[in-house]
């Protein structure tokens, strides 16, 4: 007697889905991909690789140099311009973002949550060597940032549990890995109303954070941050907490206007 499995097969990704694996492939760390690295990266055949970068850089969403290295098209770059978090909530941080940069002469940071990463979606600096890893559109960790801290320490209890729980990574000898301590370390964010980290992302990096409300939930954080173990970096809070303050004010005069950020 024959017999069929239970088990429905697993179906195969749609056109779509194996598109937006191609897109997803690149990222801050990997902005520049061959056919061969994108298909190791997705786990899609070299050559559906092929046809579908085809048809991406054909629409513009892609784009390939002398070198048949494939990196994102200016028609995603225009498509992002459109987005809430890159465009108007940019757009009314950077004359606060700009002053704060001006006084603390640091790098200044504006970050946002994304599921359970931060996302930079602004960065002014004066320095040439900026890492990678804090370029604007890059995610980074909640529990080794102070953007990141501040946000999670802001967020919800559900959030909080969910993040501690996780296996948290370790970047630098500094890096907070306990969920005792990482609880802690939040609840200090919160006693004092801003985070400080110091190499534990980045070694050397060290920064301070502080939360952007509107209506009394947190939107954004914004951070200043020295890449050379500036040792009084903490000097730089009250420019900070200024900033964040006008930033909240204005946010929430637009909430109470109707507008939308």
């Amino acid at each position: 007697m024959s017999t069929t499995s239970s088990t429905p097969p697993t179906p195969s990704k749609s056109v779509t889905a194996r598109a937006l694996s191609v897109l997803g492939a690149f990222s801050a760390l990997t902005p520049r991909l061959t056919l061969s690295q994108i298909s190791r990266a997705t786990g899609l055949p070299v050559a559906t690789v092929f046809r579908l970068a085809g048809e991406l850089e054909e629409g513009g969403f892609l784009q390939r140099d002398s070198s048949n290295y494939y990196s994102l098209g200016i028609k995603l770059w225009e498509m992002g311009l459109l987005t809430p978090v890159h465009g108007r909530l940019r757009e009314i941080a950077m004359p606060f973002l700009l002053n704060l940069q001006y006084v603390t002469h640091e790098t200044v940071q504006l970050a946002v949550i994304d599921g359970l990463d931060a996302v930079y979606v602004e960065k002014l600096t004066n320095v040439v060597d900026v890492p990678v890893q804090s370029r604007i559109g890059s995610r980074i960790p909640l529990h080794a940032t102070a953007v990141g801290q501040v946000l999670l320490a802001y967020s919800d209890a559900a959030l909080i549990d969910e993040v501690v729980e996780l296996p948290l990574a370790e970047y630098t000898p500094d890096t907070i890995t306990g969920k005792r301590a990482l609880l802690r370390e939040l609840s200090n964010v919160r006693d004092r109303g801003y985070a400080y980290s110091a190499s534990e992302y980045l070694p050397g990096a060290v920064a301070i954070a502080a939360p952007v409300f509107v209506d009394g939930a947190i939107e954004a954080a914004c951070g200043v941050v020295n890449y050379d173990n500036r040792a009084d970096i903490e000097q730089c809070y009250a420019a900070l907490q200024e900033a964040c303050r006008g930033f909240s004010a204005r946010l929430n005069e637009l909430k109470a206007a109707g507008q939308s950020f």
